[in-house]
């Protein structure tokens, strides 16, 4: 019997394959500039930088010319002569690519109880200011809302949660569907989380914070997400209850 994973990924090995040859294109111009800069602001030619790092001189030139691409060794020797330090993080942005079963359900009782007066769109790929991926956002053409909306199985760091939901919304507008959406709507947000023990205690033990970025009450969420009529009410955090791969929403704080 093969068992059922427990993650899939918003994008395929060659998408993943593109953005991070981006991001270390991004990365290596930035090195490139700062060396520059370095160099220049010290007076010291690219002979002398290579003699005191111990670099080859032709590679230098390579590198600075953007030709070759250094090793970690090499950029902490190019920081030393220049009397720099070398710093390599990893700067979180606006979250994983990987969903779990879990959040799959939920999305798709979502799908299954919205009113068709919204119209949803999955996997939506923001690019500014921020990069990411939105789980799922709601149209309501009348009322010319969309609700960007976040699906969360676990919660781990509640502040990064609550800044990556607000930076994925806003950067909605780089999304490559905003401009069939006709006059730009007002955007709000949704975050649904998965009701479990644990899940209920990160959120109690935070709950000012998540009051302040998700007001609205969450019966008025949904009854705006499931009724005709009802007009949407703002930011809110509503719990899901899964069960059986089934999700269904829970009414009430």
């Amino acid at each position: 019997m093969v068992s059922e994973p427990r993650f899939t990924v918003r994008m395929n090995a060659r998408q993943v394959e593109h953005a991070a040859a981006r991001a270390a294109e991004r990365a290596a111009n930035a090195l490139r500039e700062d060396l520059e800069r370095l160099r220049l602001g010290a007076g010291i030619s690219v002979p002398e930088l290579a003699l005191a790092a111990g670099v080859d001189r032709a590679y230098l030139y390579r590198i600075l010319s953007g030709e070759a691409a250094p090793s970690d060794e090499t950029r902490a020797k190019l920081a030393v002569a220049l009397g720099a330090d070398l710093s390599l993080h990893l700067y979180p942005n606006t979250g994983p690519l990987v969903r779990d079963r879990h959040q799959a359900a939920i999305l798709e009782g979502l799908l299954a109880v919205r009113h068709p007066r919204w119209q949803p769109f999955t996997e939506l790929r923001v690019m500014r200011p921020s990069r990411g991926w939105t789980d799922v956002a709601f149209h309501e053409p009348a009322e010319n809302v969309i609700v960007a909306t976040e699906i969360q199985s676990e919660l781990h760091r509640i502040e990064q949660l609550v800044r990556w939901s607000a930076e994925k919304a806003a950067s909605l507008p780089s999304w490559e569907g905003w401009e069939r959406l006709g006059t730009p709507p007002s955007i709000s947000q949704l975050l649904v989380v998965r009701r479990t023990r644990r899940t209920r205690a990160i959120v109690a033990d935070a709950a000012r914070q998540l009051r302040v970025a998700y007001p609205a009450h969450p019966d008025d969420a949904i009854a705006a997400l499931t009724a005709p009529g009802t007009q949407w009410p703002g930011p809110s955090l509503v719990w899901a209850d899964v069960r059986d791969g089934r999700a269904r929403l829970l009414a009430g704080r």
